[in-house]
């Protein structure tokens, strides 16, 4: 056997060198593609695609059912268990492969981990190493080893059921295997032990494959990209600790200047009403403090002059800001309500979450297309208030802001139906073949269409009426929320009662020429970009990681990225989206070569709107500008009290003298935050408990239900 593994791995370091021995061409798209980054180009896509097919449906039809069936009957800490016990049995190969890389203090730590957790930690059940004794786990494997060796990675492959790899990866999990104490037993029962083992190892993937099938238009690209990145981070130790440790230092750096400046502002403030100022142009705080019961009005009239500074309506404490970027991730990680925490609440039959009791329905919209899926929860009394959600750009169903406002809405008494974005390949896919999202007036029609045709199927099959009706909606979501609420005003066919629009853009155009300046940033020195993109995302794994395992460290007002790395993430995900919704208007075949990445590379939001939005109608970008923003709905703004407005003023997807104009137009229906950037604020408490006042349901409703 030893010796036909031997063979086997020098065949395949052979042909990994061979097949890399050539200089790599240099990426020369806008956009920077990660897979061709990290991986070089894809010479066996067309038998990879149909490899990467069968392997999702093998898993679908036959490895899930098994991973759900495990996962309910081994309670939580059964499966941490048993994890534990095989990742410690695990050890010989970490020794190794930090021999071999001469990382003598990875071999020390490793080794007085596998001693103490094998003793104390009863074969390595428990982890009494890293709760203790502070030693914490250390990815190492012979893969690691080899790239150290300068072994080529050759190229990307993907096999029957071990998906993605490349030959020196295949390589070292022969190697893996061989080092593995339990490859050498061979008894029947111990064969039956080492399928549960690989199996309860298997059952963690589980929920990352789910996602990626369901969320991404081409699930094998992402897959790709994902697993070039995470190499990449392994064979570098890009994973370790120090490197997020750094990050927190340059963060806490950063607030520290951030309170500094701030502070020096106020005083210059403070020093300049001491003098007398003549400037009409200027608002100074006596004037404000003589407006008694107009100060509202006198801070609204001071908003047309030009240096008129924008006060904000809500303070945000303990916020400690640090760039408008970096702050606007804050909002893709603070905690969902009752999300699932483990595998077991993600694979468990009797898992009874929150999240798990929502259901996926459907409806048709054209015919011969799919069908569009919604998810809803219900009250008991299906007579109840409705909360309808729109979520951001690009997001689906299964958005997590949606979760957490399904959770807010559910929990004051509302039955919930989430939608997807109308700008996600989801809704296209449901759409006739000429339909491209980007102008919100029509955008809005297809979304009054949809929302109502989701109302009366439920509404028919529960046979029950919905009583008050609230909408909601994010960043592009809270545009079209906006929208559809002038197109009520003008038409009411829907009947909701109050919307709330968090961060939308007020000129789309200009929103979406922010995202092109972040995404057109790249580093075209690619060994920066495959450095700095790698350390990155090392850096957000490690901060799941710590916010799952509920780790006090864990800190979502201070996040270890710099403004920098926060534009690489962002304009990573926002083209992500931007690339699915390509994918699907060009209605590419998921299981066969593809250069639709040729353009889908070449392509920014501005590229998209002059290619699949522009049309007889609106002939330029300036034709649409003000057609596409809040501002164009003035009529509605001005003469209705049923919405309610949320921005920050460092949101950097709109400037100072927009959300002056909005202000103006709407008055106190708009309330403008000091901090929080673009989303940012969703988690904060001041946010949290006014939206609670927003959505509580009057007395006359609550009444009648009891």
């Amino acid at each position: 056997m030893l010796k036909k593994i031997f063979i086997t791995l020098i065949f395949l370091l052979i042909t990994t060198n061979i097949t890399n021995s050539e200089e790599l061409i240099k990426q020369q798209g806008k956009i920077p593609d990660y897979s061709y980054i990290y991986l070089g180009p894809d010479k066996y896509e067309k038998s990879n695609r149909k490899v990467f097919a069968f392997n999702l449906g093998l898993n679908k039809y036959a490895i899930r059912p098994v991973h759900i069936l495990w996962c309910s009957i081994l309670p939580e800490y059964g499966i941490e268990r048993i994890q534990s016990a095989y990742q410690n049995i695990e050890y010989p190969k970490r020794l190794v492969s930090s021999l071999i890389q001469k990382d003598f203090k990875t071999t020390k730590s490793e080794t007085a981990r596998f001693l103490t957790n094998t003793t104390l930690g009863i074969g390595g059940m428990f982890d009494p190493a890293k709760k203790i004794f502070k030693i914490d786990p250390i990815n190492e494997d012979m893969e690691q080893a080899l790239t150290k060796c300068k072994c080529n990675s050759g190229s990307y492959i993907v096999l029957p059921v071990m998906n993605g790899t490349t030959a020196r990866g295949v390589a070292g999990k022969i190697l893996d295997t061989s080092l593995n104490p339990t490859t050498y037993v061979g008894t029947p029962v111990l064969a039956m032990v080492k399928a549960g083992l690989t199996v309860n190892r298997t059952s963690t993937m589980q929920p990352l494959i789910k996602m990626v099938e369901s969320t991404y238009a081409d699930p094998y690209d992402i897959a790709k990209k994902m697993y070039g990145v995470e190499n990449y981070i392994k064979s570098n130790n890009f994973d370790r600790k120090e490197i997020l440790t750094k990050g927190f230092e340059t963060a806490q750096e950063e607030i520290a200047n951030n309170k500094i400046n701030n502070n020096e502002s106020t005083l210059d403030i403070k020093e300049q009403n001491k003098n007398e100022i003549n400037n009409e142009e200027k608002l100074t705080v006596a004037e404000i403090l003589k407006g008694g019961t107009n100060i509202d009005n006198i801070i609204l009239k001071s908003y047309n002059l030009e240096n008129s500074q924008l006060m904000a309506d809500m303070l945000l404490f303990d916020y400690n800001p640090q760039n408008p970027v970096v702050d606007s991730m804050r909002t893709a990680l603070f905690d969902i309500p009752e999300k699932d925490k483990s595998i077991w609440n993600e694979m468990s039959i009797w898992n009874r979450c929150f999240t798990k009791q929502i259901k996926t329905s459907s409806v048709n919209i054209t015919p011969e297309k799919e069908n569009y899926k919604f998810k809803y929860i219900l009250q008991k009394d299906k007579n109840s208030p409705l909360a309808i959600i729109y979520p951001s750009i690009g997001e689906g169903i299964v958005s997590e802001h949606s979760a957490v406002f399904a959770k807010l809405f559910y929990d004051a008494g509302y039955s919930v139906i989430i939608q997807g974005s109308h700008f996600q390949w989801e809704f296209v896919k449901s759409m006739p073949d000429n339909y491209a999202p980007g102008i919100p007036s029509q955008d809005a029609e297809y979304l009054r269409l949809i929302t109502a045709k989701i109302i009366n199927q439920l509404e028919k099959k529960y046979n029950c009426k919905f009583q008050e009706k609230v909408l909601i909606g994010t960043s592009f979501g809270a545009l079209s929320t906006l929208f559809v609420a002038d197109k009520e005003y003008k038409n009411n066919t829907l009947n909701i009662t109050k919307y709330i629009s968090i961060c939308p853009p007020i000129e789309l155009v200009y929103a979406m020429e922010q995202i092109d300046k972040g995404i057109d940033k790249w580093d075209r020195n690619t060994e920066n970009l495959k450095n700095t993109a790698a350390k990155t995302a090392a850096k957000i794994v490690q901060l799941v990681e710590k916010k799952e395992d509920n780790n006090k460290d864990f800190n979502i007002n201070a996040l270890p990225f710099t403004e920098e790395e926060g534009l690489l993430i962002t304009s990573f995900v926002m083209h992500q989206k931007l690339s699915d919704l390509i994918f699907t208007i060009e209605q590419t075949k998921k299981n066969q070569k593809t250069d639709i990445y040729e353009k889908i590379y070449n392509m920014n939001y501005e590229d998209y709107v002059k290619k699949y939005v522009l049309g007889n109608t609106y002939k330029t970008l300036e034709d649409l500008r003000f057609d596409s923003s809040i501002l164009s709905l003035s009529d509605y703004l001005q003469n209705n009290n049923n919405y309610k407005i949320y921005h920050s003023l460092n949101d950097y997807l709109v400037n100072h003298s927009q959300l002056k104009k909005l202000k103006l137009c709407t008055g106190k229906k708009t309330v403008i935050l000091n901090n929080g950037a673009h989303l940012g604020f969703l988690y904060t408490n001041e946010f949290i408990n006014e939206l609670k006042k927003d959505i509580a349901i009057p007395n006359k409703i609550a009444n009648s239900k009891n």
